[in-house]
C-alpha cells in the first residue's frame, strides 16, 4: 500500500477536472486505488429505487477523484501546496506545506 501525503480531515483543492479551483474536506481514502472522496467535489446524480426503507428518486452524492487532481490547502493562506515531511527536535515525524513551511501536523 502507498504512502500517501493526503490524509482524512485534510482540506485540499481541486487542481484538474470539471471542479477545478473547488476545495472542501477529505472525508474517505482509498488507498489501493489512490483515491479520495471530498465533501462537495465531483458530485453525480443516481437513480435511486424505492424501498420500505427509503424513498426513490434523484440522489446527488460524491464521487471519488484521483489524488493527482488534489492538492493539499496551505493553513496559512488557502492557496494549494506541496507536502514534505520533517523530523521535529523532539523525534516526531511531521508534514509540513512546502509553500509557507507550515506544519501540518499539530
Amino acid at each position: 500500500m502507498p504512502k500517501l501525503k493526503i490524509r482524512k480531515g485534510d482540506y485540499v483543492v481541486v487542481r484538474a477536472g470539471k471542479d477545478k479551483g473547488k476545495g472542501g474536506e477529505v472525508l474517505k481514502m482509498f488507498p489501493e486505488e489512490n483515491r479520495a472522496i471530498v465533501q462537495g467535489v465531483n458530485n453525480i446524480k443516481r437513480h435511486q429505487r424505492q424501498t420500505p426503507q427509503q424513498d426513490g428518486g434523484i440522489i446527488t452524492r460524491e464521487a471519488s477523484i484521483h489524488i493527482s487532481n488534489l492538492a493539499l490547502e496551505d493553513p496559512k493562506d488557502g492557496k494549494p501546496t506541496r507536502v514534505g515531511f520533517k523530523t521535529l527536535k523532539d523525534g516526531r515525524k511531521v508534514r509540513f506545506a512546502k509553500r509557507s513551511g507550515e506544519v501540518i501536523d499539530a
